[in-house]
Formats: C-alpha cells, structure tokens, sequence
C-alpha cells in the first residue's frame, strides 16, 4: 500500500523532503508514511490535495468498508422481517434518545405520533432543547400517492391517512426547530433516524407498511449503509415543499 504514495509521489515529482516542506512536516516523517504509517486525518487530506489524488487511493485501509472480505452489513443492527415487528420499546427510546437531530421521510406514518400519548408535546419539548426535527411526508394530492395507494390496495385511503398524521403533528408545525415539508416522490422504502441510529423500511410489491421489512442500522463509517440512507433523505428534502396547514383539515380516516 505504500506504493501507492510512492508512486502518486513520483508523478507529483515531490521527494520526501519537498513534500514534508509543502506539508509542513519533517522528512523523516515522510519517510514514515513510506515505509507504512498512516498520517492523521487532517494530514491526509493534506497530503491528497498536494498530490491530486483520492485520499482513500492513498492510503485504502482507512476505508474498511472498502477492504476485501469486509463485512457488508456491519451497521445493521438487527433485521425484522416485518416493520410491525419492532417492539414499541424501541420506537420510543429512539424517539426519546434522539437529542441532535430526528429526520423521517414516508408516505404518512401516523404510529410514530402515536408512541406515546403526548408524542407532539415530547417532540416540541426536544425541539426547544435544541433537537432539529424534519418529517417529510407525501403530499396527499400529488401522482405519486394515488398510485401507492393503488399498488398497496388502499382503496383510496392513502391520502386521507396522510392529512390524518398531519393533523396529528398538531403545534409542533408551528415550533421552531421542527419542519414539516411535503414530498412528491416515488419512495422505495422509509426512513426514520434519530441522531446516529436508523430504522429503513424497504418496500415489497403490493405490501402496506407495517407488512414491510426493516433493518435497525447505526452509523458506523461516513462511507456506509447508514450514510447512503441518509443521503436520500437529503435529496428528498431538497425537493420537497412546506406544507399548507389547510391540508390537516381535509379526511381524517
């Protein structure tokens, strides 16, 4: 592995003492990395931008996700066949838990409001406290929904079921730290993370929610599973709308 500096080294034109200079560091220590020590964090992005190469290219065993025979699912805490098979014990010592950050994105997930018997007033609090609290859920009356509720054989309930949870959301719309934000997009499975913990929900063909299998991930590396998750609730949000409080007025079934 050393090589690989050696060689990005060679190209850059640098020897150990002209990359120590440019680095700010000594030779000898240079001369380290070469014969096998791996510099600290910062000093490798130091060093990557100097030669114009990937960091992880320099030095891939600081991408263990990335090694040979590395294990695939190392963040996945545990597998529920169904999503209804998660203990209530656990919904709620996430949602309690969570201090920095609870970020949800579905289609309407009324039962996370109904954890616990005051979950809006729970939310608020921990919003207060600091905590950033976004839900995005699916706009009831965008192309997507009906057809959900088509695949999921709903019987046009969907929509309603979403102005059902919106209304649960009640005051903690209008609580600063929390945003409400209605989507339009075609989901493959829900993600609900509370600060370094995630459950994900993928989808099967012609299943309801609660029949839907989930994974309990917790981050481990800003290079796996649970990153790349959290990575799509991004995009999601970004081309998501505010919601007009009129929508929690409509069907409540």
């Amino acid at each position: 592995m050393t090589q690989r500096l050696e060689s990005a080294m060679l190209r850059a034109r640098l020897d150990s003492s002209a990359l120590a200079a440019a680095v700010g560091v000594d030779a000898k220590t240079v001369n380290r990395w070469l014969a096998g020590r791996v510099p600290h964090r910062r000093t490798r992005a130091v060093v990557a931008r100097i030669l114009d190469e990937p960091e992880d290219l320099l030095w891939p065993q600081t991408r263990p996700d990335l090694a040979p025979g590395a294990s695939a699912t190392a963040e996945v805490q545990v597998a529920y066949a169904h999503r209804a098979d998660i203990p209530n014990d656990l919904w709620t010592s996430l949602l309690l838990g969570a201090n920095e950050q609870i970020d949800i994105v579905g289609y309407a997930y009324p039962f996370v409001m109904e954890l616990l018997p005051d979950a809006a007033d729970v939310l608020a609090t921990k919003c207060r406290e600091g905590t950033r609290i976004r839900l995005a859920f699916a706009d009831p009356d965008c192309p997507h929904v009906a057809e959900r509720d088509a695949l999921e054989q709903m019987n046009g309930t969907l929509a309603g079921r979403i102005r059902n949870a919106l209304n649960m959301v009640g005051k903690l719309a209008d609580t600063p730290g929390c945003e409400i934000l209605l989507h339009a997009s075609h989901l493959y499975n829900s993600v609900f993370r509370f600060d370094d913990e995630m459950i994900v929900t993928p989808y099967l063909f012609r299943a309801r929610g609660y029949q839907h299998p989930a994974l309990h991930l917790r981050k481990l590396s800003p290079h796996g599973i649970f990153s790349s998750f959290a990575e799509q609730f991004e995009q999601i949000w970004g081309s998501a709308t505010p919601y007009p409080q009129g929508l929690s007025h409509g069907l409540t079934a």
